[in-house]
Parts: structure tokens; sequence; C-alpha cells
């Protein structure tokens, strides 16, 4: 009987991760994820950008921005605060749109980076995060795509405030 009760709780716990959706505990979103969907100051197109399917697994099933997106995003834009270089790296790849997170702001707004290496230049909103000015920044996959910048490199862009 007391191997019998062993192998049941054994079981049991083993079970948990098929368990159903009552019985799973609810996980938190991210802060940063929260804080950055709610933001007023966004520019529309990625607020209302679509996410990425669940079963993307390839550079362009996760660019969900469409040719008019990628056609606003370029469009010349002179101007702005130069808040200085900044060395990105890809963010989430599942978060659609152009941004670029970085601690070279204090409040989100609208923003425009260059990439001084081919000279190409794409309109992003600008997204807060603590750190150094120059401890780096992330940077959407949309944007790094449209400034042909290396995906798995770390591209040094430049930085335009357009408030």
């Amino acid at each position: 009987m007391k191997h019998c009760t062993l192998l049941m709780a054994t079981l049991l716990i083993a079970g948990c991760a098929n368990a159903p959706g009552w019985l799973t505990p609810r996980q938190n979103a991210a802060p940063e994820a929260d804080a950055t969907a709610a933001t007023p100051n966004m520019a529309p197109s990625t607020l209302a950008a679509v996410k990425p399917p669940k079963t993307a697994r390839t550079v362009d099933e996760f660019d969900t921005t469409t040719a008019a997106d990628k056609a606003a995003a370029v469009a010349p834009a002179a101007g702005g605060t130069d808040l200085g270089l900044t060395i990105a790296s890809l963010g989430a790849a599942g978060e659609p749109g152009f941004w670029l997170k970085t601690p070279l702001v204090s409040a989100p707004g609208p923003g425009r980076v260059i990439y001084p290496a081919n000279g190409k230049s794409v309109k992003v909103d600008l997204i807060p995060i603590p750190g150094d000015a120059g401890a780096g920044s992330r940077m959407s996959l949309a944007a790094l795509r449209v400034l042909d910048a290396p995906l798995a490199g770390l591209p040094e862009l430049r930085v335009f405030s357009l408030k």
C-alpha cells in the first residue's frame, strides 16, 4: 500500500505539466512588454502591428510588417535632436513594429535611426530602458531589416529624437 501511494503521488506530480488551464498558475506578463504596449506616444504602426504567429520560425515569418509599413518607415524625416551613437542588438523578434529600446531616451517618443555603414535611415519608436548611455540598445527585427543591418551583428547606429 505504501508503494501504491508513493507511485500515485509521483504520477500526480509528473502530470502537472499537462494539467488543464484552470489548474495551472497564471504567469505575469513582463513589465517591459506591458509598458510598451500601453504607451500612448508610440506610432500607430507599432501599436497596430501584427504579432507573428506562434509557429513562426524564419525571419520572414517573424517580420509581419507590410510593404506600406516599410515605405512609411523609410520616408525621409529631417531634423530632430541628435542623441548620439549606440550599439544595437536584435530585440525580441516576436515584438512587431519599428522600435528601438535604448537608454538614450528617458521617455517614449518618435525617433529616427541612421546606420552609418550604408547611410540608410528608418523612423522608429524610441522606448526608454534603464542603463547608461553607452550600455547599448535593442532594435526590432523589422527596423534592422529596413536598415540592411546584420541581424546577428552589433551595428553602430546614430539616434535622433523627432519630438
